[in-house]
């Protein structure tokens, strides 16, 4: 019998993990300058809360969760998204009665019943920031704003901001009513999706995709025309602050993003050069998310990338070569005596804080040295009979090719110097 991995997941092994740590470590690079504390939840939480703060129906809810009953017969569901487990430990820890906002990011694994394609799988990993506290778009303009900075860092240029406003609970109402309206001639025409949603949810069909459906529809009006007149004005000085950093983005009336909790500001970003899937994540406002968790009234706005998606775009963009793991040093070692020195002098480097590496194996020189360059080493650090009675080793330089004796007792000094 071959074994794999089930559909849907990957294994990110050694020769892929480079790419991966470059990403978190920008990320969490990022958000510490941004003021963000990491917040990690757990990878299953009970079922309800996905089910009232995403909401029933959401694609997530109605047919993507990860679902089963655990020994206590309570429903448990492997999270498929982080804002909702997020908002329930901000209650649960009574994060309210500290200094606001509360100022939160992620990165972690998530899992979705979803079709494998690239850059889509059924475990996939995100990062993500929240913002509880502020209901002013001072809070969106950084939340749209920072993932932007770790895209750039990343070296993802080819970046589309899209942007709405999908109103609030005072406002939307007589926009559902106006798109039931353009809806209701087709009905019978539209998938079975979104005839599901026309009576529960109208503004989710905005976000359908079937060609079927946006075949058979004419163009909704946009909300903008609803709004009242204090989503009109968030959504203005949104507007301001994002023009006042230079970023630039593409008004879409039809974005509402797949989770129910969404009021007000709405974003997306898509990005060139990976392929048809090209939404590399995205976000929104969700004023009404915390009480709906038996919290206070707090208003609360979060984002979250798709990190596979992420790495597709840097491979696009940039040479892999950069994100190699690489060591400082590989010492290779002629005989049993320098054997031995290379193994003790291997961890007495590593405890000084330099990455090294030594033959276990037994090879001779010239395997020994294309296994160093296989590691990506920067030096190569050769010790023999000669060496060891001179007290020293030949230390090479993999890029340039020169070669020098250095003192044993002196080659971390000497590395260390190098950086």
């Amino acid at each position: 019998m071959e074994y794999s991995a089930p559909r849907g997941t990957q294994d990110i092994t050694p020769d892929e993990s480079g790419i991966w740590q470059y990403l978190e470590a920008t990320v969490r690079e990022t958000m510490a300058r941004c003021g963000y504390g990491e917040i990690r939840t757990p990878i299953f939480e009970h079922t309800e809360v996905f089910e009232r703060g995403v909401g029933t129906t959401t694609d997530i809810v109605e047919k993507e969760m990860y679902t089963f009953r655990d020994r206590g017969d309570r429903s448990i569901t492997l999270r498929p998204e982080g804002t909702a487990p997020v908002i329930r430990a901000y209650v649960e820890h009574r994060m309210a009665a500290r200094p606001q906002p509360a100022k939160m990011y992620y990165i972690g694994p998530m899992f979705r019943y979803e079709r494998p394609q690239a850059g889509r799988f059924r475990q996939f990993h995100q990062f993500g920031m929240e913002v509880v506290g502020v209901p002013g778009p001072a809070a969106d303009a950084e939340v749209i704003a920072t993932p932007l900075e770790v895209f750039r860092a990343l070296g993802i240029r080819d970046v589309v901001v899209n942007l709405n406003s999908i109103g609030c609970p005072v406002c939307r109402g007589a926009y559902r009513e106006a798109l039931r309206q353009v809806y209701q001639p087709v009905l019978a025409e539209l998938c079975p999706s979104c005839q599901g949603r026309y009576d529960r949810n109208p503004l989710r069909l905005l976000d359908c995709k079937s060609e079927q459906c946006r075949a058979s529809v004419p163009e909704p009006p946009p909300i903008f025309g609803y709004l009242c007149p204090e989503c009109a004005s968030h959504f203005a000085e949104l507007r301001l602050l994002l023009d006042g950093l230079g970023i630039e983005y593409v008004i879409n009336s039809r974005l509402v993003r797949g989770l129910d909790y969404y009021t007000r500001t709405t974003f997306e970003y898509n990005v060139g050069g990976i392929g048809s899937q090209d939404a590399i994540g995205g976000g929104g406002r969700y004023d009404g998310l915390v009480e709906q968790f038996g919290g206070q009234s707090v208003p609360g706005v979060g984002v979250a990338c798709g990190m596979e998606r992420c790495v597709l775009a840097m491979k696009a963009e940039a040479d892999d070569s950069r994100f190699a793991r690489g060591i400082t040093v590989y010492l290779v070692s002629l005989g049993d005596a320098a054997r031995a020195k290379a193994f003790e002098l291997a961890f007495d480097l590593r405890a000084h804080g330099i990455s090294a590496d030594f033959d276990m194996i037994g090879r001779g020189l010239k395997a020994q040295m294309r296994y160093a360059d296989k590691l990506s080493a920067r030096y190569v650090a050769i010790i023999g009979d000669d060496e060891l009675e001179r007290g020293a080793v030949a230390l090479k330089d993999m890029a340039s090719g020169s070669q020098q004796d250095v003192p044993i007792a002196q080659l971390a000094t000497q590395l260390l110097n190098n950086r």
